[in-house]
């Protein structure tokens, strides 16, 4: 196998990558966030005003909130990442996957690889428990894709279809 694309110096890329990565990592604080506003809602409801309204209220606040953590920083990423549109590109085969961004390259064996996760547009790649990089399924021809897919699959990185 060996696949190669190349990625365009689109200023929106940057905060998409931003943006797949982040929802790996923020997706607790949408579960704690709801887990925490459904109790202080809860508890609102059965003390009526009473003695610990307010340990209710702070309850439904701080879970509000952090269920607001994750698009927040989803949406500052995309920010402030826009400025770091440069050219790049990908070439993958069957020991490694090579990434090129601007003047800076680097590489993952996929020997390294834990597993693979869909998200999107992207397939996030993990070595140990960490997301290390993604390859942009959308910026490949549709068949270089499903080879990819079948290769990962293979290897027991991905969960079949």
């Amino acid at each position: 196998m060996h696949i190669r694309f190349d990625v365009p110096a689109d200023p929106a890329y940057p905060g998409r990558v931003a943006a797949a990565l982040s929802s790996v990592r923020l997706r607790r604080f949408t579960l704690i966030g709801a887990a925490l506003a459904a109790a202080g809602a809860a508890g609102l409801l059965v003390s009526r005003g009473g003695r610990l309204s307010s340990l209710w209220l702070v309850l439904l606040v701080g879970g509000l909130l952090s269920m607001l953590y994750a698009p927040w920083v989803r949406w500052r990423a995309r920010r402030r990442s826009d400025d770091y549109a440069v050219e790049g590109g990908y070439d993958i085969t069957d020991d490694n996957i090579m990434m090129r961004s601007g003047s800076e390259s680097g590489g993952i064996a996929w020997d390294g690889v834990a597993r693979v996760r869909e998200a999107g547009d992207f397939w996030i790649v993990y070595v140990g428990r960490m997301p290390a990089t993604v390859i942009p399924r959308w910026l490949m021809p549709a068949e270089d894709a499903a080879t990819l897919h079948a290769f990962m699959t293979a290897r027991g990185l991905l969960e079949p279809r």
